[in-house]
């Protein structure tokens, strides 16, 4: 006796999802992508690109290295995904013109780091994949906030 379609076709339907999401999480945007875009996108949008690099290049200095950048899913976007030893970073960039509204650091409010939080979980299975050989590190969720030209690089800025 034949399955039912119905079934067969909702299996193929979820099959079709996990590869998708699987694919997403083992080919993540590589770290250059902003930069083929520069002129893309509204002037904020260019300006956090341009504190992205920035970021980058400060973390680069310090013995980071930087895996990914920019990744983004339903949950929300992750700008930075970087290792320092052993430990697997996420890093949020935020950048503030005028202090009127608390500075950069203190943007990345609760909501924010919920969102940053389900990010981070949603990529990390391909992440460990590629880069950790299976093997999950310990992770850290870390604020780079320019307020002025220089960064503030706040390690463990909050927790799970």
């Amino acid at each position: 006796m034949p399955a039912d379609p119905y079934e067969t076709a909702r299996q193929a339907q979820r099959l079709a999802v996990t590869r998708r999401r699987r694919r997403r999480a083992d080919h993540p945007a590589p770290v250059n992508a902003a930069s083929q875009n520069d002129q893309a996108g509204s002037p904020t949008q260019r300006q956090g690109r341009r504190a992205e690099a920035r970021a980058a290049r400060y973390l680069e200095t310090h013995g980071v290295r930087i895996l990914a950048a920019n990744l983004r899913c339903r949950a929300g976007e992750i700008d930075l995904v970087a290792r320092e030893n052993t430990l697997l970073l996420f890093i949020e960039v935020r950048e503030r013109r005028h202090p009127g509204f608390g500075g950069a650091a203190a943007s990345v409010n609760r909501a924010k780091q919920t969102r940053l939080i389900r990010a981070a979980r949603h990529f990390l299975p391909g992440i460990v994949r590629r880069h950790f050989n299976g093997q999950p590190p310990a992770c850290r969720f870390d604020v780079v906030a320019f307020d002025t030209d220089r960064p503030r690089w706040i390690r463990d800025a909050f927790h799970t």
